[in-house]
């Protein structure tokens, strides 16, 4: 059984399939990208960086505004470490009076750092949380105020923006008298940078939010302004971001759990300050509380994929105090992810290309990926990688996701070196047709699911059939490769595949002694049978990041060989311990 601990220079650590570096130049599709950030993005180094460009930014604000409020859970224990001086951030920790004036242990750690993460803990410990918050602030500012690539990141920029906002009374009103202008033109410095360039398509609605939250908490001409710019900003945004159905353009669950709780908080500040709420804001609310309501599963919490972790049971509450309405039958998909369930069982697949360009930047190259819930119990999972985790790019890859592998790559990788770092380690690779069919029956679910992602390399194409047995709460499916149509091989090969289940940390996993069976025990220990024909059959080590943690795992692995000139069939089942074999 996995323990669940950190590893932290584990000598023979579990293997994780490496980022392969190109071994060609950078591919013509990504030429116009790569030219245009690198002229935009000098452009705004050199005019950023000049001595007198911090003062366009803090003046115009006159006093306080409202009080946003954050409805995300708070980490009281980490408020109270950082009172002891001590930072415990993305799995990395720090003793320091000023953790701005050296280096930080992990680039995580740094970007949770700056991002001001650790804010909201500080401000529960009362009024000398909020002395220190505005004494960390100012410290920041002291090192930071000048304009940097790395501190004032668009994506760091917001989420510190954002956390100031709603500490800004309550630091406010336990900082010195000469201070007190000082921290409020570094909350509105924020704000007036989110509003201008760079930053990407991607963020943009996040930026926008924070920008206006800002606002709200501010008072003045430079908050009028900010409150106005923000919240337009914020309905061209919300237009490419959020999609009818109510999915975030990056195909992250947890991404719009994220946008859902921001507008939440822009809402009510909104409201406290007497300000009209957008009514692009109010739609993309309701829009994200029923997508959530979609993607939430019965143990509470969401589906990891594409960069999303399956987040906290209690942070999906937050968003969504009231109750939950039952699935709606017209619902089959969301987002590109097909959910099919019985009594005890809860199946959530991948059935759509990872997101393309800029909104790729945190997917996950994992098509026909599934997660398996029995009853409460999570136990089939995926790498759970998010941002929160920047040096395990591995994760992201085929091997990261509860799907098949054929070889030893990926469909698609993330984009690494001087380009990854330009273009935000996005996806790159051919594009994928992913299709999918679902019929509904009296008492079962099939579905269908296919990709052409091996097609350049060995030709072949990935179907996974599930078929769920809804009064025997049984899961059977099949994996299916098979030449794709007019596609011609210089000469059949046997192609190696590895058909990869990942299990949740704390998830048992018992191989029977004749090597085609597996028994699954979740934290209810209620036991669940995972049966195959797969000619090998084992229960390897695997690694899974959990809020940027890389903690250890397991995973059940199945490998074969495929011939490129035939069809090949790889059958599995997963049934209640104690249930007849069919």
């Amino acid at each position: 059984m996995s323990d669940g601990t950190p590893i932290a220079g584990l000598p023979g650590a579990p293997v994780r399939t490496p980022v392969r570096q190109r071994s060609s130049g950078l591919p013509p599709r990504l030429w116009p990208a790569v030219a245009g950030r690198l002229v935009t993005r000098q452009a705004w180094i050199e005019l950023y960086g000049m001595p007198g460009y911090r003062r366009t930014l803090p003046g115009g604000v006159t006093g306080l505004g409202g009080a946003p409020r954050d409805f995300r859970p708070v980490d009281k224990v980490q408020g109270e470490e950082i009172l002891a001086g001590r930072f415990l951030l993305a799995g990395a920790a720090m003793e320091a009076e000023d953790p701005f004036d050296r280096p930080s242990p992990s680039r995580a750690f740094a970007q949770a750092l700056h991002s001001f993460d650790w804010l909201p803990g500080l401000m529960s410990q009362g009024e000398a949380g909020a002395r220190q918050g505005a004494r960390l602030t100012l410290l920041w500012h002291a090192h930071f105020a000048r304009w940097s690539p790395f501190a004032w990141d668009p994506e760091i920029l917001a989420r510190r923006a954002y956390n100031l906002a709603v500490a800004a009374r309550r630091m406010h009103g336990t900082a010195a008298e000469a201070d007190r202008p000082l921290l409020l033109g570094v909350v509105a410095a924020q704000g007036r940078q989110l509003l201008r360039p760079p930053g990407g398509v991607a963020g943009r609605a996040e930026r926008a939010a924070a920008a206006a939250i800002v606002g709200c908490a501010l008072s003045g001409p430079a908050a009028e302004k900010l409150k106005r710019v923000g919240c337009k900003q914020l309905a061209t945004a919300l237009e490419l971001t959020v999609a009818a159905d109510g999915s975030h353009a990056s195909r992250s669950p947890e991404a719009g759990l994220e946008l859902l709780l921001d507008l939440q908080t822009l809402e009510e500040a909104l409201h406290q300050v007497s300000a009209p709420i957008p009514a692009a804001v109010t739609a993309a609310i309701q829009r994200l509380t029923r997508a959530l309501e979609f993607h939430r599963l019965p143990d509470g919490r969401l589906p990891a994929f594409n960069g999303g972790g399956p987040s906290e049971a209690a942070r999906v509450a937050a968003a969504h105090p009231g109750k939950f309405k039952a699935e709606e039958p017209s619902r089959k998909a969301v987002g590109g992810y097909v959910r099919l369930g019985s009594p005890l069982l809860s199946v959530v697949a991948d059935a759509e290309a990872p997101p393309s360009g800029p909104w790729s930047r945190h997917a996950c190259a994992q098509p026909l990926a599934v997660e398996i819930l029995c009853g409460r119990d999570r136990l089939i999972t995926n790498s759970g990688w998010t941002p929160a985790a920047p040096e395990r790019q591995a994760l992201r890859l085929t091997p990261g996701g509860s799907t098949l592998m054929l070889g030893d790559g990926s469909v698609q990788e993330p984009l690494t070196g001087w380009t990854g770092e330009l273009l935000d380690a996005r996806l790159d690779g051919p594009a994928l047709d992913v299709t999918h069919d679902r019929r509904d029956g009296e008492g079962a679910v099939w579905l269908e699911i296919q990709h052409d992602g091996w097609k350049p390399q060995f030709g072949l194409l990935h179907q996974r059939r599930l078929y769920l047995d809804q009064r025997l709460d049984e899961l059977r499916a099949e994996e299916r490769l098979w030449p794709a149509p007019g596609h011609v091989a210089e000469r059949p090969i046997a192609a190696p595949w590895t058909v990869r289940f990942h299990l949740e940390p704390g998830v048992s996993a018992e191989l029977s002694r004749d090597r085609r069976s597996i028994l699954l025990r979740g934290r209810s220990g209620r036991g669940w049978w995972f049966r195959t024909d797969g000619p090998d059959l084992a229960v390897d080590t695997a690694v899974h990041a959990e809020r940027g943690v890389i903690r250890r795992g397991q995973q059940i692995v199945v490998r074969g060989s495929a011939r490129t000139d035939a069809e090949t069939k790889i059958r599995w089942k997963l049934s209640p311990a104690g249930a007849t074999e069919g």
